[in-house]
């Protein structure tokens, strides 16, 4: 049996929630590394539509244990929102089937608050965050001030830490213009929710050893997208944290070798959520038709998504850098009423052909996609679950594709629903 890691291996949103629920079916332990509460992952059961942004997908399933590790930043309140409504829907959350790393760092209101400041501010320059605090978080985490799970047992250790960090905001607000945070209020707001967070507090790592030791199968599961890691990502124009399946090991604190297999979550065409560079954008009746048949909208903030062809340039670059073992194909039925589709094999930047996507986001900006065009196969591929059953110009173009990228489809998803799946390689044991 295997670990397998879970990773978007475009900027997020390409199916994540459908194809890890899919896969917890099969896993004990499912187990979210990094990112917070902007990370949307809608799930459909039974017609039961739940829509998770914390916890992690395994949780609507019975007899799984679900892990936020030490590398997410979690809103303790925006958390127990989230307990409560997927409670409400019937699923059983406790503290034998949910594990918050006590090492998490929190995002607390002057987070969110810095956030809307700096986005407000930036204009043009905005990067187009959500606005929910997680880039100020990760600071404070990396400069050592930051609130952690287990600073919420001690109230001295708690007022200690909170003058720290509130030092820091407050420096900054004044020099902005903006009231300085109160830390009486914030202290007594913590305190009182402290034993509900904690009820589910533990150290991650040591528990992930004794799943390990015990043959249970991990699913370790990504929060964006590879094109949006903070180092391998469309910079600045990125999230606050590593998405890249290494990651994995660090969010949890297990090593690189618990890792077995590492699937790469790939959309038939691209999107993306917020500002950026984007070669293959369609700003045309196309993206339009993609944008409402793939009903692409956020989860999290129901922003609408731009829209391109499948760039197979990124997602081949994002297969190396992550080292994705096989990719899970979705929204493939998204593609059934057109008569051609594109698929973009190189770029043209200030006049010179390239294979591969530039660090520098000016040169980003400027580059053009070279096509590969594909005839389209007009009929419905939804529901299909064998490969054989596809028309054939769906196979064509996914046999293209897979040979372009140099890695293996390991599955098809032709619906939301998690059955609609074409599985080809099962990571879990081929």
């Amino acid at each position: 049996m295997k670990n397998v890691a879970v990773v978007g291996s475009q900027w997020g949103d390409e199916g994540k929630g459908k194809i890890v629920d899919w896969l917890s079916s099969e896993a004990d332990v499912v187990v979210r590394f990094q990112g917070g509460h902007n990370a949307g992952h809608t799930l459909v059961i039974d017609n039961v539509t739940y829509k998770l942004r914390l916890l992690p997908s395994g949780v609507v399933r019975k007899n799984k244990v679900s892990i936020i590790g030490n590398g997410v930043v979690v809103d303790p309140w925006a958390l127990l929102d989230e307990i409560k409504e997927i409670k409400s829907k019937g699923v059983e959350i406790n503290e034998k089937n949910l594990i918050v790393s006590e090492a998490a760092n929190l995002i607390l209101p002057f987070h969110r608050e810095m956030d809307e400041i700096r986005e407000d501010a930036a204009g043009k320059a905005k990067i187009g965050t959500t606005r929910r605090g997680i880039g100020p978080a990760y600071e404070d985490k990396v400069g050592r001030r930051s609130i952690r799970v287990m600073d919420l047992v001690s109230e001295k250790n708690l007022e200690h830490r909170l003058e720290i960090v509130l030092m820091h905001h407050n420096a900054i607000r004044k020099g902005l213009g903006k009231d300085i945070y109160e830390k009486d209020k914030l202290m007594q707001d913590l305190l009182k929710i402290a034993p509900e967070i904690l009820k589910y507090s533990k150290p991650v790592w040591k528990k992930i050893d004794e799943f390990k030791s015990k043959g249970k199968k991990i699913l370790f599961e990504g929060a964006q997208g590879i094109l949006l890691d903070v180092d391998h990502g469309t910079y600045p124009f990125v999230t606050s944290s590593n998405t890249v399946a290494s990651a994995a090991a660090t969010g949890s604190g297990c090593g690189p070798n618990s890792i077995n297999y590492v699937l790469g979550i790939t959309k038939a065409y691209t999107t993306r959520v917020g500002e950026g560079p984007f070669p293959t954008e369609l700003k045309n009746e196309i993206g339009e038709k993609l944008g409402t048949i793939g009903k692409e909208f956020g989860t999290v903030t129901s922003r609408k998504r731009r829209c391109g062809w499948f760039d197979g340039v990124l997602v081949r670059q994002t297969i190396k850098i992550s080292g994705i073992d096989g990719i899970a194909l979705t929204k493939l039925d998204v593609l059934d009423q057109l008569d051609e589709i594109k698929m973009c094999i190189a770029y043209e930047v200030d006049g010179k052909k390239i294979d591969y996507l530039p660090a520098s986001a000016e040169d980003q900006l400027k580059a053009k996609p070279i096509y590969q065009s594909f005839k389209g196969w007009n009929s419905s591929t939804k529901g299909i679950r064998k490969f054989d059953d596809l028309p054939n110009n769906a196979k064509i173009y996914i046999k293209e594709l897979e040979k372009f990228i140099q890695t293996k489809v390991a599955s098809i998803s032709t619906s939301p629903e998690r059955n609609d799946t074409i599985l080809i390689v099962d990571p879990f044991r081929d």
